[in-house]
């Protein structure tokens, strides 16, 4: 590395001893915006259409992806984007950037997506690409971004943004180290995928159950079931010492109306229990240590650990699927996560299966170890590089 650094020190003193000019992003690139697509003409394949929730931080997304009519080509010509073109969020999380690659094609351009089409006789598209990936850029795009919850960025503003543009060769040599990172890092993230597929596949396995494991409803193996807000209030008022037949304790400092909403210094729960999302991410469900308020849209379960381990619970709801009420707005609710019924084997196989997946789950999610620690570590090595390579003197001050 030391040489490569050595290398770019040495062009950028023959090249650009004096510093590096900078330019406005509209003297280097075309910068386009969207088409205002139909949803209603969506169909399965045909044009990829690119949207918001599509460009991730440096990475196209492949999930949840929409199309649009084929045919319809000739009325979107002018959106229709190429192979390497930059897209950017304008709305919401803005300023994350994403590359096209030939897999993504045919594709057109969204509304509140730009795209930023590098002038390849004055700087390289992967240079833009690696110079728009940075945390300070998001950091520059939020601050004027304009609008309260939902920020809204506009490529006046992009078009007129100040970049740093070294002569070609400095450029080829600063993406040529750059790439190494996050080649890298693509080929630790394909592993762990691999990995975290067959922790799926063992996990699926081991949840698995014959007819000789008995089954029950998530009402018989648990203490209570409620939403958020909605304890029983003559569990929640003179109970001084839960025990594992009457888990629920007082508010810690009276009652409070804001702790439905979670605002709140005190708790209603002082026992391990686990939280089911009852609207928006339907079914989301982790573990929560003692003492926490839960808000109303999460649905708590407090287990009956003579019957069913609270670890082994949480596993078990990873493979069983969790129904939500019809209606406009889909919803959860606590009859029906009662009558969900899952496998319940004695409570020692229960203990070794979860001590089997802890291992599992830890190699794949556990970012202080295995592939997670070492691909959190290429990260921060790409972004300290990253910083360090595109950071340069400005020419005669003009920034």
């Amino acid at each position: 590395m030391t040489k490569k650094l050595n290398k770019i020190e040495k062009l950028i003193e023959e090249l650009c001893p004096e510093g590096v000019g900078f330019k406005e992003l509209v003297e280097i690139a075309d910068i386009l915006n969207g088409y205002s697509f139909k949803s209603g003409k969506y169909t399965k394949e045909g044009i990829r259409v690119i949207r918001i929730s599509d460009v991730q931080k440096g990475k196209m997304s492949s999930k949840d992806l929409k199309f649009y009519p084929i045919e319809l080509a000739s009325e979107i010509k002018k959106y229709l984007l190429k192979e390497n073109d930059l897209v950017m969020s304008l709305t919401g999380n803005v300023g994350r950037v994403a590359m096209l690659s030939k897999f993504d094609l045919p594709a057109g351009l969204n509304q509140r997506v730009a795209c930023i089409r590098a002038k390849r006789n004055l700087v390289l598209t992967r240079y833009l690409f690696h110079f728009f990936d940075q945390n300070s850029f998001e950091n520059l795009a939020m601050s004027n971004a304009t609008g309260g919850g939902q920020k809204n960025m506009s490529t006046t503003w992009l078009a007129k943004l100040k970049i740093p543009i070294p002569p070609l060769p400095v450029q080829k040599e600063i993406v040529k180290i750059l790439d190494s990172f996050t080649e890298l890092e693509a080929e630790l993230e394909a592993e762990l995928e691999a990995r975290k597929k067959q922790y799926e596949y063992y996990r699926d396995e081991l949840l698995t159950f014959g007819d000789e494991v008995v089954r029950k409803s998530l009402d018989e193996v648990c203490f209570s079931i409620n939403a958020g807000g909605d304890l029983p209030k003559n569990y929640l008022k003179g109970q001084k010492n839960p025990t594992d037949e009457f888990p629920y304790p007082i508010y810690s400092n009276g009652t409070d109306d804001s702790a439905l909403y979670g605002y709140t210094n005190s708790y209603k729960v002082n026992k391990e229990a686990i939280t089911i999302s009852a609207r928006g991410t339907i079914g989301y469900h982790t573990i929560r240590l003692p003492k926490f308020t839960p808000i109303v849209r999460l649905i708590t379960l407090i287990p009956n650990n003579k019957l069913i381990t609270t670890k082994f619970l949480n596993y078990i709801l990873d493979i069983t699927e969790i129904g939500h009420s019809g209606g406009s707005i889909p919803q959860l609710t606590v009859p029906n996560v009662k009558k969900i019924k899952i496998p319940v084997p004695p409570i020692k196989t229960q203990e070794k299966i979860v001590a089997i997946l802890d291992k599992f789950d830890a190699l794949v999610n556990d970012i202080s170890i295995g592939l997670p620690a070492e691909l959190k570590a290429r990260r921060q090595q790409y972004e300290y590089y990253r910083e360090k390579l595109l950071t340069f003197k400005p020419l005669n001050n003009n920034y």
